[in-house]
This record gives C-alpha cells, structure tokens and sequence, in this order.
C-alpha cells in the first residue's frame, strides 16, 4: 500500500509488520510500505544496543520564531541521538572504520581532542564496546560536558583555550602526545579526517536527501566546527544534483568564514558559544561544496536557542541557536511555498548552567539590548570606494596608491576580487629599511595574511578581538571588500556614540 503524507507539519508513520518506524516525512512524501492494508500504528523498533538508535532524527517545523510571511524553517533534530549530539554519528563511523582497518583492536584506548559532543559519542561507543577512552577539552567547555565523558567512564584532561593551535598545550596537541605515549591507542583526529566528511555522506546526508523526499529543501543551513558535517551533506547533495543551497555557520572568531572567502585562515579569538568554529585549519572542512557562508555571534547564539526552548520546546544547545538565527534570516528573504532546514546539533542539558543561566548571560552581558554599539556595517562608507591593488602589483605601485590616496594600508586581491593579503605601511618602511626588497618586487613578497575578516552584519563589539590581534577589520558582502575599518575608525564612532549619549 502506498501512503501519502499530506499534512503540512511533520509526520510519523508506522509498519508493525515490517517493524519499520518512519519519521518525519517531508509533506506529498509518497511511502511504499510493501503490504497491503498496512494501518498506521504505533510501534517501536527493538535494537541489539545502543548504537543502532543513531540517527533517524525528525525534522520539526518552526511555528513562532520563524517569520510566517517567509520560508518554511524545520529543525534538524540531531539532539535526539541517543548521546545527545550529531557526533554520534561520525564517531561510531570513526571507530567502526578503525576497527576495520585493524587500528583499534580490543582492549585498546580511543584518544581525541573534542569541545565534548564527539567525546559524548565516541564515549557512548567506547561504553559500548569495551573500549578505553581519554579526551582532552578546552577549559571553556561547561562543567555538564566535562561530567558527561566521565559518567561514561573516559578520562577528561581539561587544556587552556586561550593559546595558539600550534602551542603544545593546545588541546589537539596534548590529545595527539597522549595517543603516541599510549600503547594500543587509536587517535580518532575528527578535524582532519576524512573519515569525518564520509559518515556525513552516507548517513546524515543520505538520511537528509531520503528525508525531504529526494532533496526538495531549497537551504539547508550547517555549522562548521570540524567542517565534516557541513562537508558531508553537501558532497551527498551535489552528488544527487540537488537544487539545495549549502550553508555554512560560522561563529566570529573563528577561521572557517576566512577560509571560505579568501583561501586563508583569519587571526582566531576567543568566543564563548561551544561546538561550533575553529581557531585551527581542518582538513575535514571541504569549501568546494559550500555555497554560502555567513557569521553569528555569542550573542545570536544564545539568545535564539533560548528562544527554541521557550518558545519551540526544543531544548538545543546554544550553536542550534545560531543555525536557526541564520536560517530564519535567509527563510525572511524567501517565498512562503520554500522550505529551509536548521541542523541543531546537540542538547541543551550540556548548558544549564551556561546560556540557559539569567544569571550567567546577565554576568556576561548578554541580557543587555540587542544593538550594544551597533553593526560594523555603519562604520562603512559605502560611497567611499575601497582602495585595493593587485596580487600582481609592486611595492612601487603601493607606495604610489599611498602617497596619491592618503591611505596607510591596501589589501591585496585576486582576480575575482577576493583578499589575499594586506600591505601596512610599517611594512614597506622595515622592507625598504632592510634592503629586503626594491620598488620593482612584488607586493605579496611583504604582505601579511589577512586576519580580520568581518560581515557588515556583525556587531562592533567583534573587532576589539581582531583589534587586540593588532590586525585591521575587512568587512566582506558577497565576497566583495566593502570596507577596511582600523582603530581610529573604531574611536571616531564611539566618539560619536558618547557625543550622543551627552546631548540625551
């Protein structure tokens, strides 16, 4: 008997004869369930263990946060895996994989670096199947993650968050030392591992694309923190040749939004949502099959998960905040007959005591209005064109531009316009200083990488980060410089804020 889902919210529908539970339909799915007269009933599938209730999580349609003039807006689910994240995918992959590679053989120790939701999963198989685990976390990560590992039985060794990726107290440093000084160890390394974009592929993107009944979503908006997920679905989707726009999430501080624009990392800092973004390039990260990639900060972050738990009754965590926050943006923009999906990936327990706090968002000024010192895109001068030169340019060239333009730094691009360094003028004058170079080299011979890249969309309070890194901001729209903001320009607004505030 063929059944057809027809109502517009999600649907789950049940074979007792089968023993197959289908959840979570796309409305017009057409369901061959290959028995005749088969009622729709409830049942429940029995599993050998724990690690057959991976996936197969639903989809819900958001009915108040999303804006009821736009797009459909459904979340992803994923904090219904049975150790409360996405992760549990892809670490049951990792293992199962290295299991059959003969790189984890039993009695062994799963080691890996992790901000908790891999370690959750990996901890969960490890329990599972008889395996030792150790983790290593940055101190930024809630106490309810650090808990978590060790009900399972891993050991947890926390690192300091605030040191450079190639510091040997990095957290994927000591995690990398403790797999080579333990015998018998398998180090999963979820940041660089294909293995990573794979179980993506074959499960969560497989999963999506059956999900919507053969890719009918127009965007499906992802984070990035390793990049596998986002990586995986979107190999899976253009693989298909789906119409659906991949998007990626970053958080500002992170390096995958810089990575994606420019082909470069930008300077990290330090930002407090969990799971989401790195300060590190990955390798499990694919920009190939991204389409678009935007930014949220700490504070969309936090405030639309609170909003998904009080006003959705979906308790996620604080990254599924800034997926949904991106994906009603893009939903606003489109036509109500269109439909976007949030991957929300992991549980609000993990953050009670965190962003689900009053008192800890009010200690970290979260609770103050929204618009603080407003957007980076108010100090553009949008009828004030950028000054940039060519990757092919020469130092001459540059000093010219200086001297006829009255400016103190250029970036450089590429042929389509995208940054891929900038030249200070504190830069020619040690060069020239040092007979490093002649007028007539290339500018790139002196240029810096690029490490501040912003949205006009973010607010001022995020180039303090990139300020403190003694970096200049360069705020990117559709992969187009539209601004270079410095100190002064940074001064000159606040100076215009108190100037403001004196005359109320």
């Amino acid at each position: 008997m063929v059944l057809q889902i027809r109502d517009p919210d999600l649907c789950t529908t049940h074979d007792p004869r089968l023993g197959i539970k289908y959840r979570g339909f796309w409305p017009g799915m057409l369901i061959d369930s290959g028995m005749p007269n088969t009622e729709s009933t409830t049942c429940a599938r029995i599993f050998d263990n724990v690690l057959e209730a991976i996936g197969n999580t639903p989809l819900v349609k958001l009915n108040r946060i999303a804006d009821p003039q736009g797009a459909s807006v459904y979340a992803k689910c994923e904090f219904m895996n049975p150790a409360g994240s996405i992760k549990d995918r892809m670490a049951n992959f990792i293992i199962a994989k290295a299991e059959e590679e003969g790189l984890l053989k039993p009695g062994g120790t799963i080691v890996e670096n992790t901000s908790g939701n891999t370690g959750m999963g990996a901890a969960m198989t490890a329990a599972a199947k008889g395996y030792k685990a150790v983790f290593t976390m940055p101190d930024k990560m809630s106490q309810e993650k650090i808990d978590g590992l060790r009900a399972f039985g891993a050991t947890v060794i926390i690192t300091p968050t605030d040191v450079p990726g190639d510091s040997p107290d990095h957290y994927v440093n000591v995690a990398k030392r403790i797999a080579a000084e333990t015998p018998n160890s398998f180090y999963m390394d979820q940041y660089h591992s294909q293995w990573n974009i794979e179980a993506h592929e074959v499960l969560t993107g497989k999963e999506l694309y059956e999900q919507t009944n053969g890719g009918d979503v127009d965007a499906i908006v992802i984070g990035t923190g390793t990049g596998g997920t986002a990586s995986g679905i979107g190999r899976y989707f253009k693989k298909m040749g789906a119409r659906t726009k991949i998007i990626g999430v970053d958080p500002l501080g992170s390096v995958h939004y810089s990575i994606f624009h420019t082909g470069k990392p930008s300077t990290p800092y330090v930002y407090k949502v969990e799971g989401l973004g790195e300060d590190i390039v990955c390798r499990a990260f694919d920009p190939s099959v991204i389409d678009e990639m935007y930014q949220v900060n700490d504070y969309e972050c936090f405030t639309t998960a609170r909003r998904l738990v009080r006003e959705e009754g979906l308790f996620a965590g604080g990254s599924s905040g800034g997926m949904v926050h991106i994906a009603c943006q893009i939903a606003k923009a489109m036509s109500p007959d269109q439909k976007v999906i949030a991957i929300c990936p992991d549980s609000g327990t993990r953050y009670v005591t965190k962003y689900l706090s009053d008192e800890w968002m009010k200690i970290h000024g979260f609770m103050e209005p929204e618009r603080g010192l407003g957007t980076v895109g108010e100090l553009v001068d949008r009828n004030k064109p950028v000054i940039t030169a060519s990757e092919h340019a020469t130092v001459g060239q540059l000093v010219e531009l200086m001297r006829t333009k009255g400016i103190s730094q250029i970036p450089l691009v590429d042929e389509l316009g995208r940054p891929t360094g900038i030249v200070h003028e504190v830069d020619i004058l040690r060069a020239l200083q040092g007979n490093d170079v002649s007028l007539h080299d290339l500018a790139p011979s002196i240029a810096n990488e690029v490490g501040g890249v912003l949205p006009p969309s973010a607010r001022v309070e995020e180039l303090y980060g990139i300020f403190g890194a003694d970096q200049v901001a360069l705020v990117i729209d559709s992969g187009t410089i539209i601004g270079v903001i410095s100190q002064i320009d940074l001064i000159e607004h606040l100076a215009k804020h108190a100037g403001e505030g004196t005359r109320r």
